[in-house]
This record gives structure tokens, sequence and C-alpha cells, in this order.
């Protein structure tokens, strides 16, 4: 995890919901998931869809809609944190690269809206939601349209991006749960 703007921490007694958004990167598709977490801790659902970025005749112009993208759900859902995949091996140096453009464009898309941002590894997300930092994706889809009360298929990255979302409750949580406000989170590479 790896914060990248701090704030306050806030009485349980007087906070209202947390709002966060979860991305999951990608120069492809690049999931997104809402979710609000209410004082007493109870998470609730509010958006998930994936931004298909296929049709655009340029890789820059994938990176220009992700940034789009994420700025106008962050108008539309108003979400006060962001939690994002951090860059995991890929299988080429090309796909590392697009994928980190990728991630990019959806810090800045962020971080350009005064958000608060936090990274999470691929292995920290599966093991908060499934159990293990190994699970698969299926794994992952099952266990988050269980956790979020969710009926259907979900598509796999706007579930990776819930799960990215539901970590980010979960770690939050347990910090401020012994008393670590939130500018005092260490950063791990």
């Amino acid at each position: 995890m790896t914060t990248l703007l701090a704030t306050r921490a806030v009485s349980p007694a007087t906070a209202s919901p947390v709002r966060i958004l979860g991305i999951d990167p990608g120069s492809q598709r690049t999931g997104i998931g809402i979710i609000d977490v209410a004082p007493d801790g109870r998470t609730t659902h509010v958006h998930h869809s994936a931004i298909r970025l296929l049709g655009n005749d340029t890789f820059h112009l994938r990176l220009k809609q992700i940034f789009d993208d994420v700025r106008t759900l962050i108008e539309e859902h108003a979400p006060t944190e962001v939690a994002i995949e951090s860059i995991f091996m890929a299988r080429n140096a090309d796909s590392a690269l697009k994928l980190g453009q990728a991630r990019g464009a959806a810090i800045c898309a962020a971080v350009s809206m005064g958000l608060v941002l936090t990274e999470y590894a691929p292995s920290e997300v599966k093991k908060a939601v499934v159990g293990g930092g190994a699970a698969d994706k299926t794994q992952v889809q099952h266990m988050i349209g269980v956790l979020l009360g969710l009926q259907g298929p979900l598509q796999a990255d706007a579930a990776d991006a819930l799960a990215i979302a539901v970590t980010h409750a979960n770690t939050r949580a347990s910090l401020l749960g012994v008393g670590l406000a939130r500018a005092s989170w260490r950063r791990r590479r």
C-alpha cells in the first residue's frame, strides 16, 4: 500500500460514509468499482463498470479516455478516496509499459481532482478478498459478488476494481481502528 496524499482521522461518532473508488488499470479495459463504507463498517455497492478502450484509433487516445472517464466518474459519484492496483510483472516489457501508462492516466485524473490515493499490490487484494494471494479472477469475482450482495456475473475488470475498493476499506478500518491517522500510514514498495 502506498499513500500519495494524507488527511486527518475523523471520530467514528461524527463520521459520514466514506465513498471509495477502486481502479483496476488496463490498456484495453480499465475496471471501475465504487463502494460506500458506513461509520459502522458496513460496505455498500454504488457502481461498477469497465472503461472499454479498444475503440480508440491510437494508444494516446486510450490514455486520454482513461483520464477523461475517471474524472467524469469522480464528478458523478464524488468519491472521497481512491485505491488503485499497483504494477505487477507483465509477460513482456511492452505490456508493462502500457499498463504503467494506463495507471498514470488514472492516477493523474484522481490526483488532479484532489483525492487521496492509495496503491495495493494484486496479491494484497487477492489475499484480502479471497484469503490467498494466488487466487484467480473467477474466485475474486465470486467473493466480491458475495461480499457486496451482487447478483449475476461480474465483468472481471469491474470485479477487480471493486475488490481493490473493498481491500482499501478493510485496510483503512484496521489502521484507523488501532489509532493510526492517515498521515502516519507507512509507505511500502
